[in-house]
């Protein structure tokens, strides 16, 4: 997953940086009018999305869930675990009760994103969806891949960078979620996706 550093450099981008102050002026305006949060703590925020809309799958977030997304929230954040009143955290528990309200605006933000950070258009390329990946031609590719492209999957749908080069186990309602999050953010197209999505264990 992404470093509070990395979130630093990406919000540095003009683009990116003028677009989160716009969705935050907004966010805070309709849905937390106490929540004081800086533009690249809002960033990191909005990175989380479709980490909630995963947990949000079966329509409310466990226990377990809140704190593996609290604690995701505090690396994020500048200053990460250290702080004791996380803006991060706090924003989250605004995202979490209004998240299907606020999805695609989130969504559009992390696209935004990535058509600033790496050339998406070049990953899009014709591919047999029916066709089976192994193991090994899965982490070929992810190794050819962009690390940009690495570091947005693993952050959007992994606790831990080193389960993307590895089977792992999710359930069915939290694999159709993260299929369509990542269809909403245009990833099927990418073949890599496509392959990322097969190694799951579908339970």
């Amino acid at each position: 997953m992404f470093t509070e550093y990395e979130i630093e450099t990406l919000i540095e981008n003009e683009v990116i940086q003028k677009a989160t102050f716009e969705l935050k002026k907004e966010f805070i305006k309709n849905e937390a009018p106490y929540l004081e949060i800086s533009d690249q703590d809002f960033f990191s925020l909005v990175v989380m999305a479709p980490t909630v809309g995963v947990a949000l799958a079966n329509g409310s977030v466990s226990l377990w869930e809140e704190m593996a997304l609290n604690k995701k929230a505090r690396k994020l954040s500048k200053g990460g675990y250290f702080m004791k009143k996380d803006p991060v955290v706090f924003g989250l528990k605004y995202l979490i009760k209004q998240y299907d309200n606020w999805e695609g605006e989130f969504l559009k933000i992390i696209r935004l994103t990535m058509e600033e950070c790496f050339d998406v258009a070049s990953l899009e390329t014709d591919f047999d969806s029916s066709k089976i990946v192994t193991e090994s031609e899965y982490r070929d590719e992810v190794l050819k891949a962009p690390y940009i492209f690495i570091r947005f999957l693993s952050s959007f749908f992994l606790d831990d960078d080193e389960d993307i080069i590895s089977p792992r186990k999710i359930s069915k309602v939290d694999f159709g979620r993260v299929q369509s999050i990542g269809e909403k953010l245009g990833l099927h197209k990418i073949p890599l996706f496509h392959y990322f999505c097969s190694t799951f264990i579908v339970k």
